[in-house]
């Protein structure tokens, strides 16, 4: 199977990507983070406060917070387990959703502060500590393989989010490609909002000299990629997309300058299966050397008609962004259909949006509306507003109907599975992104970068969602040919990449603690 063609049958044929006679081997999955051995680690702090303080000087204490409120383990769930082969299903939370709370993402952190050997250290969630990868001062390789765009002499940190395959490959198959760039945005999205609250100025990075990167932290590419580079600076002058001359910095080259690592790490699962399509498309992703970076042309989107509804005004909220993320639940079966007025909604748009919009290399600077990703909405029992499916403008604050009715039915009946029960909800957004995935703009790691943008927008979304005590469950799980017709996306040259059902909520039958004080 050539590259487009998996591409094609992961979005629209996803039966056609797994085998019929694939079976999970639960006794053998892996464990939801990675484990180095036999390295030296630096604990971090136990406590875990409520606040997210701003500094100008960051300590470990700081890295501690911001690693935790980022991706830490918050608490430990048990319930009966909807899922063939097991009685009971145990989950350690966090305060990010991931597909089957598997968390295929790994966090590795660069690290140039006092109380702390400078050096590349691995955050070990499972033991709240950094783990020790290699020692030095790595400026000049790290600028280099960032094209030299970035003054990374002024950060104090940077941090690389990876993607461990294996992690839901072992029970997705071939679907977990779409997920692993969907997971990998919506950490990405928790760590720019956690980084902001505490004063820290950030730039995403998604076009990197790969291998170098990888080579830089140590991972194995036959297990495991970096997705994105995010540097963290407390300097209001860090240039951060400098136009430079890039010269012919190869991976090959930066990689010569740098001895190998050959950590051992565990996950547990004694057999791994192959997965040659999933490395073929991380390969086909990767950039050896970096001649230009490559700013992404505006993609035309065709205007439809349709009534106009103009949505009250609405205020940044204010919350406690603690307790917003420990209440954060992906209700699934456990909705329940309660009345939303307009302003609600209006407050949830433009709270997502307004904190949607980060520094990113895409842009050489911050994304501004309309974003390259959109926001559908379909409607039910919303006071003040009929029935029906509508199009987001968040310039103007307005709502653009694209069709009128009541299409809960339509939703459930696209679903692959009924794992949601749409008859309890009255907000369902489609998150749609250009169907040609800017492979024009990025070839195939436009793919990826579509996914992690589609990411990091449901994550906003869920986080509003969630202060005003509403929740939302992201879905990935339907027939996309069938979605992008409810919604009308065709003739937009748009296609759904996401499903987020919101509403109100009842606790679901289950045990679950803090792991912190």
């Amino acid at each position: 199977m050539n590259l487009d063609e998996f591409l094609f049958k992961l979005h629209f044929k996803t039966d056609q990507i797994t085998p019929s006679d694939w079976e999970v081997n639960w006794e053998d999955a892996p464990l939801p983070y990675k484990l180095y051995q036999g390295l030296p680690f630096v604990e971090l702090s136990s406590v875990f406060h409520d606040s997210l303080e701003h500094t100008e000087k960051p300590t470990l204490n700081h890295i501690s917070h911001f690693l935790m409120h980022t991706f830490g383990l918050t608490g430990v769930s048990q319930s009966f387990a909807f899922v063939d082969g097991l009685d009971i299903w145990t989950t350690c939370r966090r305060f990010v959703p991931s597909g089957g709370a598997l968390y295929p993402s790994e966090l590795y952190i660069y690290l140039k502060i006092d109380d702390l050997a400078h050096g590349i250290y691995h955050y070990d969630v499972a033991h709240h500590r950094l783990v020790c990868l290699r020692k030095g001062n790595f400026d000049d390789y790290l600028k280099q393989a960032l094209g030299n765009r970035c003054d990374i002499h002024t950060s104090f940190a940077s941090v690389f989010i990876s993607t461990f395959f294996w992690k839901n490959f072992f029970k997705y198959n071939n679907f977990s490609y779409r997920l692993q760039g969907l997971d990998a945005g919506i950490v990405m999205g928790q760590l720019l909002e956690v980084g902001r609250r505490m004063g820290f100025e950030t730039g995403v990075y998604y076009q990197f000299l790969d291998k170098a990167v990888n080579h830089l932290i140590g991972i194995d590419e036959k297990e495991e990629s970096v997705y994105a580079v995010i540097p963290l600076s407390v300097d209001k002058k860090t240039i951060w997309f400098l136009d430079e001359e890039k010269g012919s910095v190869t991976s090959e080259k930066l990689c010569d300058e740098l001895q190998p690592l050959h950590h051992q790490h565990y996950m547990r699962s004694k057999k791994i299966i192959e997965y040659p399509l999933i490395l073929k498309m991380n390969e086909a992703c990767m950039m050896d050397t970096f001649t230009s970076p490559r700013k992404m042309v505006d993609q035309p989107k065709e205007d439809f008609s349709g009534s106009i509804i103009k949505l009250p005004a609405a205020n940044q909220l204010s919350y406690d962004f603690h307790s917003t993320c420990r209440r954060r639940y992906s209700p699934g079966m456990d909705f329940v259909l309660k009345p939303l007025n307009l302003h609600t909604l209006s407050s949830l748009l433009h709270e997502t949006v307004l904190k949607s919009s980060y520094r990113n290399d895409l842009d050489q600077g911050y994304q501004q509306t309309p974003y390259r990703v959109d926001l559908n909405i379909s409607t039910y029992n919303v006071d003040g507003l009929p029935n029906g499916i509508y199009a987001y403008d968040a310039p103007k604050q307005t709502l653009r109907r694209i069709t009128a009715g009541d299409f809960r039915n339509a939703l459930q009946d696209g679903l692959l599975s009924d794992f949601v029960n749409m008859a309890q909800i009255p907000l369902s957004f489609n998150i749609a992104g250009n169907k040609g995935h800017y492979k024009n703009n990025y070839g195939y790691r436009g793919h990826r970068i579509q996914h992690m943008e589609a990411g990091l927008l449901s994550h906003q979304l869920i986080l509003a969602a969630s202060a005003l005590h509403l929740a939302g469950h992201p879905v990935l799980g339907f027939n996309v040919d069938w979605y992008d017709e409810v919604h009308q996306l065709h003739h937009r040259g748009t296609t759904s990449l996401l499903q987020i059902p919101v509403g109100h909520y009842r606790p679901h039958p289950r045990l679950q603690g803090s792991l912190h004080m």
